[in-house]
Order: C-alpha cells, then structure tokens, then sequence
C-alpha cells in the first residue's frame, strides 16, 4: 500500500470513529510503528488529525455522535450488554453511564425488574422508566451536543449524593497500559464519579477501544470490578489489565440472523 492510500485508510477510520492507536495501524495496515508515525506527522502538518501520545486524533477533537457509535460493533455491543446484564439481579440499584454501548446494556435489562436506575442519558431513563416498578432518576446538567446525555458540574455534583449497587460505565479508549480515558474534560469527571458511586463498578468497551488514547485519563479505573469485551486483547493488555485490578470478562460477539 502506497503512503497515499495508507493516509487516506487513517482520515477515513479516524472520521468513522474520533481517534486511533499507533498499535491498531501497524495490526491493519502491516506496517512499521515507524511507518505509521510518519504517516501520522505528514497529516499533522497538514492539519488532518491530532497526534497525541500512541495514536491520533481526529482534528475535530470530537468524538463521533452516538448514533454513529451504536452503528459501529452492533453486534460486538449486543453480547456485552447481554453479559453485563447477566450480572445485574432484580431490585438492585445501577448508575448508568450514558452511550451505545451501555444503551445495549439497558437493552439487555428490560426484562428486570424493581431496577433503581441512576442515569445521564436520556434514551436509557426512557427505555427502563415506567415499567416492571423501575425507579429512574435522570441526572441533571448541560445537554451533550453529541447525544441526548448530560454532563457537568451538577451532573456530578448530584451523582455524588447516591451509592449504588452497580455501576455500568463506557469507554472512550482504554490505552495499551490498561488506562481507561475520554474525549474530554467534564465526561472523564462523570464517569470517575459513577465508577466511585457503586459498589461493583463495571466498564463495558468493545475490542476497537483497546489500544485506543483519547485525550482525558479517567480517574477509579482500579476500582472496577469487572471489564466486559466481545473479544480477548492480546496478551499484553490482558497482563496490565489483571496488574491493575478489573477481571476481564469476555462474551461472544453474535451476528443478528
């Protein structure tokens, strides 16, 4: 592949899903991490993408709108949300975080019952409210230009008066050192906040975000009972994973018929 094919592959991945990693590139492409830096700094010159440390940016800074990301790994996020949802019993209370793929965890709780659920995402107080005796609180702040979520101050700022049973919690990256990170400032600081809220914490992300560096270090990670993929990381994400505490929890992608 010619360097004007690879870079053309990275604007059109990096337009598809908000950021990349230095390591997905070389695994795609079949090419040096050299290589793929240059191709990186070419574009960066150019005003293409943002280079940040393992990976790139699109130059919009932004990640892609959730109608989007529920697009993207439909079928990797429905097993998660099946396998997170098996550990979540009737009459227990769950914060929520907003996003696809916890949207598919929410899915995957309609048929429980007598939930108090605790949640910024507006689809998913919609889809568990008013049914089977659930008890939603929809958690206040500034409307998310990207999706019908909220983030902020009083986002936090209220989550911080609840402790719940469970909490389900997304992912913008979770980096080669098994650092879990986000777009930005304020939804890194709401999804520390939920991690700390419960007393199992469980991140879901699908196998696309290993590897990947977004911008933000979400704080709590170590604090997180499990992570649930659709498909195992290599063996050195698994070993800084397990050093660091969450339990991988692995469940099978299954393509709709």
């Amino acid at each position: 592949m010619l360097a004007k094919q690879r870079q053309q592959h990275i604007l059109d991945e990096l337009g598809r899903t908000g950021a990349l990693s230095v390591a997905e590139l070389v695994r795609e492409l079949d090419v040096s991490r050299e290589t793929i830096r240059r191709d990186l700094n070419a574009l960066a010159e150019r005003g293409l993408l943002v280079t940040t440390h393992g990976g790139a940016l699109s130059a919009e800074h932004t990640e892609p709108d959730v109608d989007t990301r529920e697009a993207s790994n439909a079928a990797a996020k429905r097993a998660i949300g099946q396998r997170a949802a098996e550990l979540i019993a009737d009459g227990t209370s769950v914060v929520i975080d907003s996003g696809s793929t916890t949207l598919a965890v929410a899915r995957a709780l309609l048929d429980r019952r007598g939930l108090s659920i605790y949640t910024n995402d507006w689809r998913i107080a919609l889809l568990l409210g008013r049914r089977n005796d659930n008890r939603v609180v929809l958690l206040g702040g500034e409307l998310s230009s990207l999706e019908d979520a909220t983030f902020g101050l009083d986002t936090i700022q209220q989550l911080r008066q609840y402790h719940a049973n469970f909490a389900i919690v997304g992912a913008g990256g979770i980096t080669a050192e098994a650092n879990l990170t986000d777009y930005s400032r304020m939804a890194a600081e709401v999804r520390a906040c939920m991690l700390a809220a419960a007393q199992t914490a469980i991140v879901v992300a699908d196998h696309s975000k290993f590897g990947r560096v977004t911008p933000v270090r979400v704080a709590n990670f170590e604090t997180a009972r499990y992570l649930v993929t659709e498909r195992a990381p290599d063996k050195a994400f698994r070993k800084a994973l397990a050093a660091l505490g969450p339990e991988l929890l692995v469940a099978a992608s299954q393509q709709r018929p």
